[in-house]
């Protein structure tokens, strides 16, 4: 869709909120017909001028019919509430290691490579330099990725403009994560504030919603599927954790918060799928066996201020934890015991809620150090190396987004780099969806999706990078299709 076109888009989007506002149900069917007669009319190839023209005049008589465009006061009054009763990426690192096991793991456990961040950091840039210039990173998951990718530029293949699902069944009550089940195209799942899971499928069309798990008294404020995706750990305002079996929406479990708070944020360890990480209100991580239901003995910690964001590094061993008063910890993990140690803490910037973290061993063929994508309401999305094995940062670069106050998240995009550049995606709190390439030094911004009508707080790839679904204050869930060229 040609960038007017996107604009048009944005511009009903925003308004949507006041059509019928008694019939939620048709404002979802509106903007999905008006994207679909956008996209044709982009291929009719009308002068520039001609949509400049139509893109002021529509916004006129909008302006006209509903008044100046504003903020809906649902994303408003959550602004202030959702940043002290969230948390942030659960992105499960999509990182291959060179150990076959590795591999081919696909239960509750995986084997992972040893190295230190020192000694990964200098294979792959020792695998590199072996390489003739203009060559890929010698991995099977880099071949793997420029197959299902295809032979685009970093441009073209992060093109991503139609909508190829609109879900609305957590309207007007904001939805803080959305989850494309790991290695699957087609299942997502998104919870929100209303107290709910929904688990969705995007084939056969047209996408469905399979089945809402209700169960929490509260909004809930994050979850995440397992390895092998038979369950999914959720927590919440109401101060308890529920394991869910993603086949029949049936609870397995509930527990309770050892410190009786809100919960915030939760991540399953990467290589042990039995124990689970969550932060709550009262400033504490605990470590907790989803089996036993208990929390582990020597994996709790204290933080500076309520826990938001937690990421553990592919092979398990770092978790890095991140809280309301600016500061990211990071903790050496007991693989036998699950014991946390504090190890570094980084002050982001003070006062300024820590609301994602998402960590890779690698990036790109350019940047190839272990790495670490944060959002902390500065309105820029920050990108951190990780310098040794006691998860040390050092700030590489930034973007330029719109964050002050909403927990936004942002993620790696999951296929292994194979071109020059790798993308990273935010959302934003100017309702948009945000690409930047890490490695292009000027006018790094790929391509910018609109068509939420309230802040972007959370998006997701699907594990080929077709699809990408994105959530919203507002609860709405946009499901982009990539452009085929």
């Amino acid at each position: 869709m040609a960038a007017v076109w996107q604009q048009v888009l944005a511009v009903d989007a925003r308004y949507n909120a006041y059509r019928t506002p008694t019939f939620p149900q048709f404002r979802t069917q509106y903007i999905r017909r008006r994207s679909q007669l956008l996209r044709e009319n982009a291929k009719a190839g009308h002068p520039p001028a001609l949509r400049r023209q139509y893109l002021r005049l529509r916004g006129q008589l909008l302006g006209q019919r509903y008044g100046p465009l504003s903020e809906p006061g649902s994303a408003r009054a959550y602004s202030n509430s959702i940043v002290r009763s969230s948390r942030t990426t659960l992105d499960r690192m999509e990182d291959f290691e060179d150990d076959p096991r590795a591999l081919g793991a696909r239960g509750h456990r995986r084997s992972v490579s040893r190295g230190s961040y020192q000694l990964q950091a200098q294979m792959n840039r020792a695998v590199y330099e072996d390489r003739p210039p203009g060559s890929v990173v010698p991995t099977s998951a880099a071949e793997a990725s420029r197959a299902m990718a295809g032979d685009t530029s970093l441009s073209e293949n992060y093109a991503f403009a139609g909508m190829y699902h609109v879900f609305d069944q957590h309207v007007d009550e904001a939805v803080p994560r959305v989850r494309f089940a790991n290695d699957d195209r087609h299942r997502l799942a998104c919870c929100s504030l209303d107290g709910s899971i929904s688990l969705c499928q995007l084939v056969p069309a047209p996408p469905t919603v399979l089945r809402v798990l209700r169960g929490h008294t509260r909004g809930v404020s994050d979850f995440a599927w397992s390895l092998s995706n038979d369950i999914l750990v959720s927590t919440s305002l109401d101060a308890t954790m529920r394991i869910w079996a993603s086949e029949d929406g049936r609870c397995i479990r509930e527990i309770p918060d050892p410190d009786g708070a809100e919960l915030l944020c939760c991540t399953f360890q990467p290589v042990n799928n039995n124990l689970t990480v969550v932060g709550n209100a009262k400033h504490n991580v605990h470590v907790v066996n989803i089996s036993t239901g208990k929390k582990v003995k020597g994996g709790s910690s204290k933080l500076t201020g309520r826990v938001l964001a937690l990421s553990f590094d592919a092979p398990g061993r770092l978790l890095w934890a991140g809280d309301d008063r600016g500061s990211v910890f990071s903790f050496l993990f007991d693989m036998a015991t699950g014991k946390l140690t504090k190890a570094k803490r980084l002050v982001v910037h003070e006062g300024s809620p820590v609301t994602s973290i998402s960590a890779r061993s690698w990036v790109s063929r350019e940047a190839r150090d272990p790495s670490l994508l944060i959002n902390a309401c500065l309105n820029k999305l920050l990108l951190y190396r990780v310098v040794d094995n006691e998860g040390t940062l050092q700030l590489k670069r930034s973007f330029p987004i719109e964050q002050s106050s909403h927990p936004v998240r942002s993620i790696f995009c999951p296929l292994m780099s194979f071109r020059q550049g790798a993308c990273v995606v935010t959302g934003s709190e100017d309702m948009c969806v945000h690409f930047f390439d890490v490695e292009r030094a000027a006018k790094a911004a790929v391509n910018k999706l609109q068509g939420h009508s309230a802040p972007v707080l959370d998006v997701s790839f699907n594990c080929d990078e077709s699809l990408l679904a994105s959530s919203d204050a507002s609860g709405m869930v946009i499901v982009w299709r990539r452009e085929q060229k």
